[in-house]
Formats: C-alpha cells, structure tokens, sequence
C-alpha cells in the first residue's frame, strides 16, 4: 500500500465520520427545533453538508470512475431535492398555520395571500365559477 493511498484512505475515514456527526448534529436539532420553520432548516442544511461529506469519504475510499459519477448524482440530486422539498414543507406549514407566524421578522407572503381570494369569494364577477365564457 502506497502513501497516497494511505492518505486518501484515512481521509475518506475522516470525511465519513464528519458527515455522519454532522448529520446527527442535523437529526438532534430537528427533533429540538420549536417549530415547523425551524425543524425544515435543521433538517435540509446540515443533512446535505452531512451527505456531501460522506458522499466525498466514499469517494477518495473507491476511487473508480463509474463510482465517482454515481456519487456525483447522488450529490446533485440531494442539493436538487433538498431545498425544495423544505420549501415545500414551509409553505403548507404557513399555509395551514402551523409556522408559527409570530416568529417572523418579515412576512412577504401575507401581503400575497390576502390579495388571493380565498374558497368561495369573488366567483360571482366572471371567475371561474361563475360559468360564463364557453
């Protein structure tokens, strides 16, 4: 066994082992976390850091080709899904009230959904409820 590949290897090890704290560090604070907004931050940043450092510690322990483009795409398609998949979470959550709205410094969004007519309102003035128009 070379250097080099001593080194790669205990590195690798490292890697796993920081992504792996990391991602528990991600797990404790989702379950600490008081609300809803607080829970999907703690569950999507430090988990895709988590994965990244581990998907980098298999990397230098396989060193194949092949391998390497599958950890690629694992690693793509975790920061791809991800952040939306939070955001998505957040906005039911808001939505439904269960954001805890009293924590916020800004609400962009409750200027949005009071202009938005809500079940039933504004179908009598051409809307889509109102039938006309085919």
């Amino acid at each position: 066994m070379s250097a080099g590949t001593q080194i790669a290897d205990t590195a690798g090890a490292v890697l796993l082992f920081l992504g792996a704290a990391v991602s528990l560090l991600g797990a404790i604070g989702m379950v600490r976390m008081p609300d809803v907004l607080s829970r999907s931050h703690a569950a999507t940043n430090p988990q895709a850091l988590g994965m990244l450092l581990v998907l980098a510690g298999v990397a230098l322990r396989l060193r194949s080709g092949i391998d390497l483009g599958t950890l690629g795409l694992v690693g793509f398609f975790q920061l791809l899904t991800g952040p939306v998949s939070a955001h998505l979470v957040a906005r039911v959550a808001y939505r439904t009230g269960y954001a805890g709205r009293e924590g916020l410094v800004f609400d962009d969004l409750d200027a949005q959904l009071s202009a938005v007519p809500q079940d039933g309102e504004g179908e009598g003035e051409g809307g889509m409820g109102s039938g006309g128009g085919r």
